[in-house]
């Protein structure tokens, strides 16, 4: 079975939410005890130097996570495409304002006395303005629904869409009611990753901080993780992805 490797990533943590936060320890923390570090996805606008979340991502670093700066405020201003939605923030901008936002993130990061050079855009939409401006500031990767993009030369993409439970509007058939509905995302995303670590693929699980808040979900993930290790797969973040691509 050819090599595979899986990515974890964890997002929408925001300041005003401990509860998420006290989830998102304990989840990380079960992760940890199977060996796997967590790719940490963070909106640094608006989160206080002083803010348990702040002093988390400070310690996650620390510990091996991998911090990853996912997007600025997740506002679409100035300019947007209806049909992508309100917080897909990079996904219709220009290089200028896309430049102009990365810097405004990367001072906030600074001031939470962080910083990183891989770039994850919300909704996982980047817009090519976007890429060039990465490109420009001397971000190392950025990984989108398509894939994980090496930015530094030789520049590469490997190819892998984004598994979780982001709901795309379809509905299973047989799924009439919310637990049958729900039962069924989870199944999928066993499926998914098992079926994609058997190819030798690039496996990205990504889990929202509310997903945390549905044992199921919980449960699933892990269980997705465990099948990926049972099957060989190594665990890896973002940032170690990036690293091993220059060497």
């Amino acid at each position: 079975m050819a090599e595979s490797h899986l990515v974890v990533s964890l997002s929408g943590l925001t300041p005003d939410a401990p509860e998420a936060l006290d989830r998102a320890v304990a989840f990380t923390g079960e992760l940890q005890a199977r060996g796997v570090p967590v790719s940490q996805l963070l909106r640094p606008a608006g989160v206080p130097d002083d803010s348990p979340l702040a002093q988390w991502m400070r310690e996650r670093r620390a510990a091996g996570d991998a911090l990853v700066l996912h997007g600025y405020d997740h506002t679409a201003a100035p300019i947007a495409l209806p049909r992508v939605g309100r917080r897909a923030e990079f996904a219709a901008l220009p290089r200028h304002e896309a430049g102009l936002r990365l810097v405004a993130a990367r001072r906030a990061l600074t001031a939470l006395r962080l910083r990183t050079d891989v770039f994850v855009p919300p909704r996982w939409l980047a817009s090519p303005g976007t890429v060039e401006a990465l490109r420009e500031q001397g971000f190392g990767v950025i990984a989108d629904e398509l894939g994980v993009r090496f930015l530094r030369e030789p520049e590469r993409l490997v190819r892998s869409r984004v598994l979780g439970f982001r709901v795309s509007g379809e509905r299973h058939p047989v799924a009439d009611d919310r637990r049958a509905a729900e039962a069924w995302r989870c199944r999928v995303l066993v499926a998914e990753v098992t079926r994609t670590v058997r190819r030798g693929g690039l496996v990205r699980i990504n889990v929202r901080a509310k997903d945390l808040k549905r044992p199921p979900r919980r449960e699933a993930v892990l269980a997705a993780v465990d099948d990926a290790l049972r099957l060989g797969a190594t665990p890896t973040t973002y940032q170690l992805t990036a690293a091993a691509s220059a060497a």
